[in-house]
């Protein structure tokens, strides 16, 4: 399962639409590793500025390495975060995860090409 979804969170959702403060709620709660990896982006490039801030370190377990992936594989939950944050996310590997300004940006049309994606690759990172 990829959240820990609270019974009133659950009959709220069977009673209509979730907003977005709960369902990110529930997301920071049951995906704590990845919540503190693109929270920690953020904060990073707001501090720093440039066009992006990413992760380069990879997760220290297959745990924090599965809540990465579920939380960037699901269009719920990355677009949840993309507008709690005002950040685009883009995603490479099994642990690049970057975070862009809103608007369109040269550093984010070339971070998701298959260039980049094909030049981030390592053998290290094979079965990640």
């Amino acid at each position: 399962m990829s959240l820990d979804v609270t019974p009133e969170l659950l009959e709220k959702a069977r009673q209509g639409e979730v907003d977005d403060a709960a369902f990110v709620d529930c997301v920071r709660t049951s995906l704590p590793y990845a919540w503190e990896t693109i929270s920690g982006l953020v904060l990073r490039h707001q501090v720093e500025g440039g066009d992006f801030a990413d992760n380069l370190t990879p997760p220290p377990d297959e745990q924090a390495r599965g809540q990465l992936l579920r939380v960037l594989a699901s269009d719920a939950m990355r677009g949840a975060l993309e507008r709690h944050f005002g950040m685009r996310l883009a995603f490479q590997n099994c642990h690049r995860v970057a975070v862009f300004p809103t608007d369109d940006t040269e550093a984010y049309r070339r971070f998701i090409t298959a260039r980049e994606q094909i030049l981030n690759q390592s053998p290290e990172l094979r079965d990640c």
